[in-house]
């Protein structure tokens, strides 16, 4: 398998994680992804005041949130000036994170040291066939379609920018022509910068009695595979026979809104 190496432009971003700025990935036919145009983040509720004036300066005008009604409450989004929210569920519920109780998780992951791999192997094919996951990825291509000013970003996210936001940006990049070796670099570069976030997790989880098989469940929730992906574009490849079929017939995208994504965020 093809190995691509990225030249990440990670944003300066004091009190979030895994924000990047898509701008500089190459496509097929030769053009290059616009800067300050897509941003791919996770969570927002902790970001400072500080951070939101540099994404404010940065010309970020459209904040799409991909997590649940519940996410959305217990951490609301810090929003900078002048840009506009778009709340976009992919599931009524965090379904990248078992949808159980503390007690009832603990239990589950403590027996069995795949758990936390298997919930999320049923996640991404979820997020393929699931009606309410399709809307909401449509959704997003229809805030992307407004955006054609030249120096406007749109940021998406979700808790921690790897799974509803990583299937986002496969959608996108696939969109635009982005190869897939490319488009599978991007995927797991998420793991570069989610270490801390995850070593809290696992610090919190030590403290509170958790055994090895909870700790690689947690892990698994928290890190992006390549089985993830690949389960992914297999469900794909097995309901639509394939990418470009997967955009116009489930996401519904036209030739035409294809050529105006080229358009606005090409060159």
């Amino acid at each position: 398998m093809m190995v691509i190496f990225l030249t990440v432009n990670l944003l300066n971003i004091h009190h979030g994680y895994n924000f990047r700025d898509l701008g500089g990935y190459h496509t097929q036919d030769g053009k290059t992804l616009r800067a300050h145009k897509l941003v791919r983040a996770g969570k927002l509720s902790d970001l400072s005041d500080r951070d939101l004036s540099y994404l404010a300066d940065y010309g970020v005008r459209d904040d799409v949130d991909f997590r649940s009604p519940d996410e959305k409450k217990m951490a609301p989004d810090r929003v900078p000036e002048g840009t506009v929210y778009h709340f976009d569920p992919v599931f009524p519920h965090d379904e990248t994170k078992v949808s159980k109780s503390w007690a009832e998780e603990q239990q589950a992951f403590s027996l069995d040291a795949l758990g936390g791999h298997h919930n999320m192997i049923r996640t991404y094919g979820d997020m393929i066939v699931n009606p309410t996951s399709q809307k909401a990825y449509r959704a997003f291509f229809d805030v992307l379609l407004a955006n054609e000013n030249s120096g406007q970003s749109v940021l998406f996210h979700c808790s921690a920018g790897k799974d509803r936001t990583g299937m986002a940006a496969v959608f996108l990049l696939s969109a635009l022509g982005v190869d897939e070796a490319t488009i599978r670099t991007d995927y797991l570069t998420t793991n570069d910068y989610v270490g801390g976030a995850l070593q809290a997790v696992l610090d919190k989880a030590k403290a509170g009695g958790a055994n090895a098989n909870m700790l690689q469940g947690l892990t698994d929730l928290w890190v992006a595979k390549p089985e993830y992906l690949d389960t992914a574009l297999a469900t794909i490849d097995k309901n639509y026979g394939s990418m470009a079929q997967y955009l116009h017939q489930a996401l519904q995208l036209t030739g035409g809104e294809l050529k105006d994504l080229r358009q606005f965020y090409l060159i």
